[in-house]
């Protein structure tokens, strides 16, 4: 890098990594550009703890209180068989009560509208998907899907599971990634929630399934065990459709009126839960960051990119 310049760092990810590193990154003396493939704010989101470590850094960006007021509104997790009677249920009050100052609990979309929020006047922010970069000694070289190819100095990849960084600075996606036969899935209801504070689960050998209430609104989530599946596509809709139905199909509660919705609704995102194996995380001068996969998403507005 030229030490007489502020260097320049190309952040490929918007959710809550990206936002964070540009924050950081600008206030010492770089100059940041995220870039995102989506045009707006994602508005899916999962219920995410920012607490230990996370409560430092959060309080010194000033954005603590702010996580605070946009925590969720669960106190307690309630189990229900097959008729919907509850047959347990386990309450978050002594907990909270012990930690309430140092901890705040809230969806993915939040925490990343936060975040960004918080760094979009110290970053420049680009829509648009990454596709080609070569590096020197000197500099990274990449080219855009939506817009005209730039240098920058460092290169930093903070785009999750399915990487567009790690597949092009290491390698394909299938050399790192191993699925673990446990998929989650969302899908955000729209509707208020019948429990306002209580997080209502169903289980069954091998899949769960939970209405979460969120700021009076309620998020559907499925966790589940499932062969793996050959050519699995976390963007093929119709195929997670398939194996929900194929998973949940004949189960109780409220399963068969949330598999209806399963089948009418676009909002519906589903993942496999996987693990990253690496032996190094940095090539030349392109890093890439390891994030937690979401396990739930939410319907949120958000504000859409400048």
């Amino acid at each position: 890098m030229n030490a007489t310049t502020n260097p320049t760092v190309l952040i490929s990810g918007a959710g809550v990594a990206g936002p964070t590193v540009a924050y950081w990154l600008a206030r010492h003396g770089f100059r940041p550009t995220v870039v995102e493939r989506a045009a707006g704010l994602r508005t899916s989101g999962s219920p995410v703890g920012v607490r230990g470590p996370a409560v430092q850094v959060a309080e010194r960006m000033g954005v603590m209180e702010r996580l605070r007021q946009a925590g969720t509104d669960a106190t307690a997790t309630s189990f229900v068989n097959r008729s919907g009677r509850r047959v347990g249920r386990v309450t978050m009050r002594a907990l909270q009560r012990v930690t309430r100052s140092r901890k705040a609990e809230l969806t993915r979309t939040d925490l990343a509208a936060i975040l960004y929020q918080a760094s979009r006047d110290s970053a420049e922010y680009v829509i648009g998907t990454m596709t080609a970069l070569s590096q020197d000694r000197d500099g990274v070289d990449d080219t855009f899907e939506k817009a005209a190819p730039r240098r920058f100095d460092l290169l930093i990849g903070a785009d999750g599971l399915h990487s567009a960084t790690r597949r092009l600075a290491f390698g394909p996606e299938l050399q790192f990634v191993r699925l673990a036969g446990i998929y989650v899935a969302t899908l955000p209801l729209n509707a208020p929630a019948g429990h306002q504070r209580d997080i209502v689960m169903y289980n069954a050998p091998g899949r769960m399934v939970a209405i979460h209430p969120v700021h009076g609104r309620t998020l559907a989530a499925f966790i589940f065990r499932h062969p793996l599946v050959e050519g699995f596509d976390h963007r093929d809709i119709e195929q997670h459709r398939q194996m929900l139905t194929h998973t949940y199909e004949g189960d109780g509660w409220r399963v068969p009126e949330l598999l209806d919705r399963v089948r009418a609704t676009d909002d519906l995102w589903l993942d496999s839960v996987s693990q990253v194996r690496m032996d190094r995380w940095a090539n030349g001068r392109s890093r890439w960051s390891a994030t937690p996969p979401p396990r739930c998403r939410c319907s949120a507005t958000v504000p859409p990119w400048p």
